[in-house]
């Protein structure tokens, strides 16, 4: 579905991502994993059109999109819960998940897109009237999850979904990836929480410094020498 190869991207001068390749098969959950700063950001930022890579090629299902705007890209069908969520805190939790589905494709479906999130996060339904800054962490983190869904992504891209949240939550937000996924929707996912990743993740990929350094099935990666003592602490 998803085919990077050989990107590099920069920062103005500064060289972030380094001839990384790697891919997304129909139906998996992917995840990006490694330490604050190694770049797993930018690498959705560089998939969504914020960021364009300065060689290299990005293809969606057989289509090259590295040079594509944002919104070209969500009406291709990638959609993208940012870090931080990136709400409208003084619109209502409806507005924020109607603003989901502006592309033509989804408006058709604003309705059945909506009682899929609801099903998902009853809670949101209960507040569907409140303003979007006015709602608990968790409930901010299950709007941004929403409001990807509206726009009947066939990819969705998520940039660290648990930072922030109390364990309950964390667990919560990584049951509802699962779910998303179940439905038959495709997930590449970037996360600091390495070990609940690696243990969703059909395969993984290790990102370090901008460059990957390690690949392979999630739970063999939790298996793995390095990062048992790189990244959890055991040594």
């Amino acid at each position: 579905m998803l085919d990077i190869h050989n990107i590099d991207v920069f920062y103005g001068d500064v060289h972030t991502i380094k001839n990384v390749t790697f891919y997304v098969n129909e139906g998996e959950i992917v995840t990006i994993v490694g330490s604050n700063g190694a770049g797993k950001t930018t690498i959705l930022k560089t998939i969504n059109g914020l960021l364009h890579p300065s060689s290299g090629t990005i293809n969606f299902l057989g289509k090259k999109i590295d040079k594509l705007s944002p919104y070209n890209i969500v009406e291709k069908g990638i959609s993208h819960v940012m870090e931080g969520r990136r709400l409208f805190p003084y619109m209502s939790v409806l507005e924020n998940l109607e603003l989901g589905a502006y592309v033509k494709k989804a408006r058709k479906n604003i309705k059945e897109n909506l009682e899929f999130v609801f099903n998902l996060f009853p809670v949101l339904e209960e507040r569907i009237e409140q303003l979007a800054g006015t709602l608990s962490g968790g409930e901010q983190q299950m709007l941004a999850i929403g409001r990807g869904l509206m726009s009947n992504p066939l990819l969705l891209l998520f940039d660290e979904p648990s930072l922030g949240l109390a364990p309950v939550l964390v667990q919560k937000i990584f049951k509802t990836i699962e779910d998303v996924n179940k439905k038959g929707i495709t997930v590449l996912l970037v996360e600091q929480n390495i070990q609940n990743a690696l243990n969703l993740a059909d395969r993984a990929y290790v990102l370090e410094t901008g460059e990957i350094n390690l690949e392979g099935c999630g739970k063999d990666l939790l298996n793995n020498s390095y990062i048992k003592n790189a990244y959890l602490g055991i040594g």
